[in-house]
């Protein structure tokens, strides 16, 4: 093989290598944070009503949130109920009105509280959600980046074959 060929086959080789070594390491710890979310929400027992679901969301009636997808509903169903609660406002405008009001309104500071801890609620939900796309994303990556690197080994052994030594 002559010089430029055999530099061209030993960078195949050698990205190669490395590419089928991390994929199965991204694979791995896809896996791993998948199985560290599905835990996290299980220990949270959240489950949905059995009744008085909006009807997108009846499908989820007396379930347990266990995956990404169920925290994501389980967040709407949150962001339904804090409309309703709050009139459609956030915990932001609650503030100004409260202080608008003299900052001392018993109900507003309790709608306030309200749309805090919902908020945070359903924020920590649609965090666990995102986190399953990117498990989805890493171990996806990671099995391309294996077959790419199998795949480059191979080529790389190819061309060793095919071409003659010449010194």
């Amino acid at each position: 093989m002559n010089r430029p060929h055999r530099r061209t086959g030993a960078l195949l080789g050698t990205v190669g290598t490395a590419l089928a070594v991390a994929g199965p390491v991204m694979v791995l710890r896809g896996r791993g944070g998948r199985k560290e979310i599905r835990a996290e929400l299980a220990d949270q027992r959240i489950t949905f009503p059995e009744r008085g679901l909006p009807a997108e969301l009846a499908p989820h009636a007396g379930r347990r949130v266990e995956t990404g997808p169920d925290a994501h509903a389980y967040a709407e169903f949150i962001r339904g109920n804090l409309a309703h609660t709050t009139g459609g406002r956030t915990y932001a405008e609650i503030t100004a009105e409260l202080y608008a009001a003299g900052g001392d309104d018993e109900k507003l500071l309790e709608l306030r509280q309200t749309a805090f801890t919902g908020q945070s609620l359903r924020a920590s939900l649609m965090s666990a959600y995102q986190a399953w796309h990117l498990t989805t994303l890493v171990t996806g990556l990671g099995a391309a980046l294996t077959g790419l690197g199998a795949a480059l080994v191979a080529t790389a052994a190819a061309l060793a074959e095919r071409s003659p030594e010449h010194p």
